[in-house]
């Protein structure tokens, strides 16, 4: 049981990182028009170096979470994230565990680390944070693995901006306020499989068994949604699909962009790598 929900914390805190409504109808648009814009998004978002981000992720029948913290991503991805699990198969872990739901987490250009609170400390020699390296999570995990350490390295505000204009799929869909401010909607769909093998490092091997693990996952593609404001800065989006668990959902708010992002690693006597800990409790041949 414990190893059960170790490895699904692992799982769930690397998707988190992963650093992701009604619109008023525009006129007709053409093709070259949404792309030019985006690409002017993507040029000032990516610039801005930083911001404050919040949000909600549902991700089937394991998980719903909510999101709130700031990134840097002016040399690698760094920042701090409070995630709280509010349902799914990973807040009933938690619970049963003893915790309160609430992880705390550190982004560095290396890895990450969660705070998972006294439950987990008591399973850990008294240890409350665990830390991750990206290179341990792509050995532990396979293609997935190898696949979440490039996005959580590459968690930037602009990826959703990146994956509508590599889609070929986009439009534009009209005005819209967005939290008092005014912004321009950008809507298209994305093919996951394709979207992955053009966008990412994975190997002809990798890629294969990524393939596989999104077909038998029932993911094919996803709904990208973009708000634009005045500045070309992105101030929100979402991605909807479907999985064989059930609905894929993430929506995310950007403000606060050039924000100050400062992050310390914790203290060295009270984090455990995540390595060390599958080895501790003799699960090392089951994590996957």
């Amino acid at each position: 049981m414990r190893t059960s929900i170790v490895r699904r914390v692992g799982l769930s805190v690397a998707m988190a990182a992963a650093l992701t409504s009604v619109a008023a109808c525009g006129g007709t648009v053409t093709k070259a028009e949404p792309i030019a814009a985006l690409l002017a998004v993507q040029k000032k978002t990516g610039g801005a170096n930083s911001a404050k981000v919040e949000g909600t992720t549902t991700m089937g029948t394991q998980m719903t979470m909510k999101q709130t913290g700031s990134i840097d991503w002016s040399d690698g991805v760094s920042g701090t994230m409070d995630i709280t699990y509010t349902g799914g198969a990973m807040a009933d872990a938690m619970k049963q565990s003893g915790s309160d739901g609430t992880m705390r987490t550190r982004y560095f250009k290396d890895g990450y680390a969660a705070n998972v609170g006294d439950a987990f400390a008591k399973q850990a020699g008294g240890k409350h944070w665990i830390s991750y390296g990206y290179e341990d999570l792509a050995a532990l995990s396979g293609a997935s693995g190898e696949l979440m350490k490039e996005q959580l390295q590459n968690t930037t505000p602009d990826r959703g901006v990146k994956a509508l204009l590599a889609s070929g799929d986009v439009k534009k869909v009209g005005q819209e306020d967005i939290r008092g401010v005014a912004t321009t909607h950008y809507s298209g769909t994305v093919d996951v499989a394709e979207l992955t093998a053009k966008n990412s490092e994975l190997d002809a091997a990798q890629l294969a068994a990524f393939k596989k693990q999104l077909k038998d996952s029932g993911i094919t593609t996803e709904k990208v949604d973009i708000w634009v404001d005045g500045n070309d800065l992105l101030v929100k989006k979402t991605e909807r699909g479907r999985m064989k668990t059930g609905e894929l959902n993430s929506t995310m708010f950007y403000s606060d962009y050039g924000t100050k992002v400062s992050v310390e690693r914790p203290p060295a006597s009270d984090t455990i790598d995540f390595s060390e800990f599958l080895q501790q409790q003799g699960a090392s041949g089951e994590a996957s």
